[in-house]
């Protein structure tokens, strides 16, 4: 183990766990190590390369961890503040910690061995397991069992650990220690299921069906194409890719380029399919001309979410995405009144993680029954009062949705096609006169293939029709927080003024520019002589562009499986 320089010791507040070195700035460990990294530095050091000295890092990647023992997506990936000169781990395929996707079951599993940094042990101590053959506990993880009964047990500290075969392969990474002194067993992340949580890993890990530089052709092709933002639908790069023959798409298609790319790598037996891909989306390239968004947004994601402990009492979450990877600044549960205060601190906190040039967008993902909270309206600190939505751009998402795959499917594509859109139009949802029944509606907007809906009353007036553009699903909503307060009245009123003003206001102004157009409608509001009286004071913007957010931890099967 001596040349196995890549192994990591990492150090959270109190908390001591392992890791691995996966490229020159990442290193990948559990979640559960690094729980305290908002409040906590979080620092890595390299017992077998002790020159490196400790190196700071941040959290980049979280595969969704909830908290409990039994919650999946234990997984989280460190950036390192600098690179560091020590060659990364290797992978073993997937399969080999049980002898190989062609052992047969008398063939005893090969010793797998963990190092780890149990308390008194600083420079690591290492421990013998084997996996125990049959299915994954819970679809989750491998289980653990000692080879011998003198060895060193997995105790804490050799929580994010990889576990490796005798040359150094890696095969997985363990998450779960034995609970009693003298109990030597344990769990394991296997990397069919570490992919779920980090799809990044596919470009890493080895299969004998497909040559090397064909896949790192593929994925250097997906990586250029997301930079330059190319347009392209991955349902039909997949379609093309596998042919009239081949697998069909799955449920739902994909919600992105590299989700599609992993799946032809893995889930297609055509071996060619891989290179059939890269070409056409290298075709892609060549024809467009490159692109990027406009702007490229850097979210600063506030999640709010029904903690369950009772109805005063929320969950609130508050991550930067940098260069696509999301850095958990904080997460509590705290009741409703606190949310204000928790939030202001975290963000100012989320800011730190951002690039220098980032185009920031606080992004509210809320319960559906909060959307009409006034968050643009909440100060930005302590000492300045300024409302966060006259500050930056400022938008709202629906929790619901956000977390539909179907939906972000629908919607990634809704915006492939805006992206050549040089401006929005839009579609009114009146209130006076006979109301629109909601069917009627939902036909509307899917007819005229609504990008853009403006309601005149705030979703409580009359949800069921909220309902209709959330699930339709119309890509960005508007509406006045206290607008009309009734539907199905006669004559003028404060709601059909509001959508006059901003017809005028939006039509023309590209989708993805929305949020800054917004930002300086509300900023106008606030500087009027009479700010409570101008249109555009209380307007609520629902803007939601899965691509600029993260996906939806954990999707529920692997590529590698």
């Amino acid at each position: 183990m001596s040349g196995a320089a890549w192994h990591a010791r990492i150090v959270c507040g109190k908390e001591v766990g392992a890791g691995f070195l996966v490229s020159a700035r990442r290193v990948v460990t559990c979640a559960h190590v690094v729980r305290w990294s908002g409040a906590s530095e979080v620092t890595v050091s390299f017992p077998n390369s002790r020159e490196l000295g400790p190196v700071r890092a941040t959290v980049a990647v979280h595969g969704g961890w909830a908290g409990g023992a039994a919650d999946p997506g234990d997984l989280a990936v460190l950036e390192l503040d600098r690179e560091v000169p020590v060659e990364p781990a290797e992978f073993a395929p997937p399969g080999a910690e049980l002898g190989g996707p062609d052992a047969g079951l008398g063939t005893a599993a090969p010793t797998l061995v963990a190092y780890g940094f149990p308390k008194g042990y600083d420079e690591g101590m290492l421990a013998r397991y084997q996996a125990v053959p049959g299915a994954l506990v819970s679809d989750e993880w491998r289980q653990l069992e000692a080879v011998t009964a003198h060895g060193q047990p997995l105790a804490p500290g050799f929580s994010g650990a990889a576990a490796t075969l005798a040359d150094g392969r890696v095969v997985g990474m363990v998450s779960t220690v034995a609970g009693a002194r003298d109990t030597r067993v344990g769990r394991m992340l296997p990397t069919q299921v570490m992919v779920r949580y980090w799809p990044e890993l596919c470009e890493l890990i080895p299969t004998s069906e497909h040559r090397p530089d064909a896949v790192r052709r593929l994925y250097s092709v997906v990586r250029r194409a997301v930079a330059q933002g190319v347009a392209c639908d991955p349902d039909r790069l997949y379609v093309d890719a596998v042919g009239l023959l081949g697998p069909p798409l799955p449920e739902g298609g994909f919600a992105s380029l590299g989700a599609a790319a992993g799946y032809v790598q893995w889930e297609v037996p055509d071996t060619e399919a891989v290179a059939r891909f890269a070409d056409r989306l290298r075709e892609l390239l060549d024809v467009q001309p490159a692109r990027p968004a406009a702007p490229s947004w850097s979210p600063i994601l506030v999640e709010i979410e029904h903690s369950g402990a009772g109805p005063d009492q929320v969950t609130v979450e508050v991550s930067a995405y940098r260069d696509g990877h999301r850095r958990r600044v904080g997460s509590r549960r705290l009741p409703r009144s606190a949310v204000r205060a928790y939030v202001q601190e975290r963000i100012d906190e989320a800011f730190t993680q951002l690039a220098p040039d980032a185009d920031e967008l606080i992004t509210f993902v809320l319960p559906r029954e909060w959307l009409n909270e006034p968050v643009a309206h909440w100060e930005c600190g302590a000492d300045d009062s300024t409302p966060l939505g006259c500050a930056y751009p400022l938008v709202v998402v629906d929790r619901s949705r956000h977390r539909s795959g179907r939906l972000r499917h629908q919607l990634a594509k809704k915006w492939q096609k805006l992206d050549a859109f040089p401006g929005a139009r839009l579609h009114r949802v009146e209130c006076g006169g006979t109301p629109e029944r909601p069917p009627m509606l939902r036909k509307r907007l899917r007819d005229d293939d609504a990008d853009l809906a403006g309601f005149s009353f705030p979703p409580a007036t009359a949800r069921p029709h909220f309902e209709v553009g959330l699930n339709t699903p119309v890509p960005v909503l508007l509406w006045p927080r206290t607008g009309c307060a009734d539907t199905g009245h006669d004559g003028p009123c404060s709601g059909a003024a509001f959508l006059d003003e901003l017809a005028a206001a939006v039509t023309g102004v590209p989708p993805a520019e929305l949020p800054r157009h917004v930002m300086v409608l509300r900023e106008t509001a606030y500087a009027d002589e009479d700010p409570d009286r101008h249109w555009a004071r209380d307007v609520q913007l629902l803007w939601d562009d899965p691509r600029r957010f993260p996906e939806p931890p954990a999707s529920l099967h692997s590529p590698v499986a």
